[in-house]
């Protein structure tokens, strides 16, 4: 079965498959180093427990029916900070559709966010 083959970088690097170049390692630490703490952003330690609380009454994916892992806000806290622990702004999900949801919403890969209404 063959593999995949290596790919341009557009820098010019030829990249093995499975790797990253060297200007991508280096834009993703400048972005990590440059990005708040996980408490900075709203997830502390009331956070985890009202998610603990919303993913043991809501164990399924509101898309998809599968196990949930993950606690999503539906209007993001950026946009609304006062509904962080807001249990009416929560939605239980899976990693995959928690990943398209927030890719298709809350601007990921460089689309533009999408307005939302705050109920």
């Amino acid at each position: 079965m063959p593999s995949k083959g290596p790919r341009l970088c557009a820098c010019g690097r030829v990249v093995p498959p499975g790797q990253m170049c060297v200007c991508a390692k280096a834009r993703k630490a400048a972005s990590d180093a440059a990005r708040p703490s996980a408490r900075a952003r709203g997830y502390d330690g009331d956070w985890q427990t009202a998610r603990a609380k919303h993913l043991a009454s809501h164990p399924q994916c509101v898309d998809c029916g599968e196990a949930a892992t993950l606690v999503d806000h539906i209007v993001s806290i950026r946009r609304a900070p006062y509904r962080r622990l807001d249990p009416t702004n929560f939605a239980s999900m899976c990693a995959g559709c928690h990943g398209r949801k927030t890719a298709a919403v809350d601007g990921s890969f460089g689309r533009a966010i999408q307005s939302q209404v705050d109920p």
